[in-house]
């Protein structure tokens, strides 16, 4: 089955992807409108670091429902998306490659959850407390959902996706396109292109909230470093076996 998909056309695999994606969107919006009934407990959970929020036209508190229901829709069907990425990645990949797709697609939807959860129990408290703490007596915070539901969930989202860097490195250090050497001289291009990612994931051009993210990220670089060197010693040992 895996050889005859390897040898569909391009609109074939036009065809797939689209199904693939109509699969992560059927299950995006069934969780967004399951989420959108509880949408006011998750407004207060995750408003819990702010004394208050505002909203400033008559649409903007059921625009910013909507939202965040979509946001938890999306975390929600983690899994499901990582599944159908990987499946559409399976015709292209060999035999023993495709034995990995189950335990990548575990891995990546543990390490997004892990990022994920990182940033908003510890960098985002910490974080808001240090920014807010710049107000004084007659500079008191005016914050709207709408900023403060993007803030946090592009911190959270950004999180989650560099939280993957392992298992990414992971995947090509197995399939033997990179290896623990190149990613150690690649540290001084790989600390330029942190800071960039860092620039581009986090919203606004606050520097505070770029180095939050790029500090977890380098550290995860070193990890992968690591994970690449022990994958590819080990895949070194199974080829070796007669």
């Amino acid at each position: 089955m895996a050889e005859k998909r390897k040898e569909m056309s391009f609109l074939d695999h036009l065809e797939e992807l689209r199904k693939r994606v109509i699969r992560c969107l059927f299950f995006i919006i069934m969780f967004s409108i399951v989420a959108y009934f509880f949408s006011e407990k998750i407004i207060n959970f995750v408003s819990k670091p702010i004394p208050h929020l505002y909203f400033m036209s008559p649409t903007e508190a059921f625009a910013i429902r909507i939202k965040l229901s979509l946001i938890v829709g999306v975390i929600v069907s983690v899994p499901v998306i990582f599944y159908q990425a990987w499946q559409f990645v399976v015709p292209g990949l060999l035999e023993k490659e495709v034995k990995i797709v189950i335990p990548v697609v575990v891995s990546s939807t543990i390490f997004f959850l892990i990022g994920a959860v990182f940033c908003f129990f510890l960098v985002l408290p910490v974080g808001l407390k240090f920014l807010l703490g710049f107000g004084t007596e007659k500079l008191s915070p005016l914050i709207k959902i709408t900023d403060y539901i993007n803030f946090i969930s592009y911190m959270t989202l950004a999180f989650g996706a560099v939280f993957e860097l392992p298992v990414l490195s992971y995947f090509l250090a197995k399939i033997g396109v990179i290896s623990a050497p190149t990613l150690r001289k690649g540290r001084r291009y790989a600390i330029v292109i942190i800071l960039i990612l860092a620039a581009a994931l986090t919203p606004g051009p606050d520097i505070f909230s770029q180095l939050m993210l790029a500090g977890p990220l380098y550290i995860l670089y070193e990890i992968s470093i690591i994970v690449v060197m022990i994958t590819r010693k080990k895949k070194s040992r199974d080829d070796n076996i007669p």
